[in-house]
């Protein structure tokens, strides 16, 4: 079989080209632009590996990959878009409605937010003395991890929607926060963000969680020392 990563350079892409042989990654730096549908017939594959992302242009994005044709398309997309009344969720939801009625054998991953997503975001509240961080429960996982089972996804047959991947621990930001600012040595007064909101309530329910499917094995605080678990 041959296969195509979009986004094969990208945080989550380059893990599974790795782990795809001879997987081509493809991206606006090589000159295919899923959104403007420029250099689209670089993605001719027997298995495309939908890994590029859009706050905005999901939707689009997915048709242009759908219509190169491919015999397997394998999607990467997160869990509780459907509770979750995010912007970005509901563009993951509309996409994989569109992949799913599209007639194009198909796998929808989905995975809980990120190690990286997570460091991110206290590396920007910890700019401030008061470290705001969200009044709810993060499940992250890693990224290898994600990537690894997009590879295997890949390789086996479509099979629908996938079994969920979510990270190993289930724990208030506030929690994820303190083991952040641990491993980087700095002080903050952390306080819990509640904010009024569906999007809120959603998350604070466990929208974004999926405590029956936390096969994750990496964790928060070994991807922040920078070890690894067998």
């Amino acid at each position: 079989m041959t296969f195509v990563v979009t986004g094969g350079s990208g945080s989550l892409g380059r893990h599974v080209v790795a782990a795809l042989p001879g997987a081509r990654s493809v991206s606006r730096a090589s000159g295919t632009d899923l959104v403007r549908g420029t250099g689209l017939g670089a993605l001719r594959a027997d298995v495309v590996v939908h890994c590029a992302t859009s706050f905005r242009h999901e939707v689009p994005m997915a048709r242009a990959v759908l219509a190169s044709k491919p015999a397997h398309l394998v999607y990467i997309s997160i869990v509780g878009c459907h509770e979750v009344p995010l912007p970005y969720y509901r563009q993951k939801l509309a996409a994989e409605r569109v992949i799913i009625d599209s007639g194009v054998p198909h796998t929808i991953l989905r995975a809980t937010q990120f190690h990286s997503l997570l460091h991110k975001m206290f590396d920007g509240a910890s700019k401030l003395p008061l470290m705001l961080v969200p009044g709810f429960r993060f499940q992250p996982v890693d990224e290898a991890e994600v990537g690894l089972e997009l590879a295997a996804l890949a390789q086996g047959s479509p099979s629908g929607k996938a079994p969920e991947m979510g990270g190993p621990e289930i724990r208030e930001a506030v929690d994820f926060a303190r083991m952040y600012l641990a491993a980087t040595g700095k002080t903050r007064r952390l306080v819990p963000l509640k904010v009024p909101g569906a999007t809120y309530r959603a998350y604070r329910a466990g929208g974004n969680l999926t405590p029956g499917r936390a096969v994750g094995k990496r964790t928060f605080e070994d991807y922040l020392t920078g070890s690894t678990q067998a």
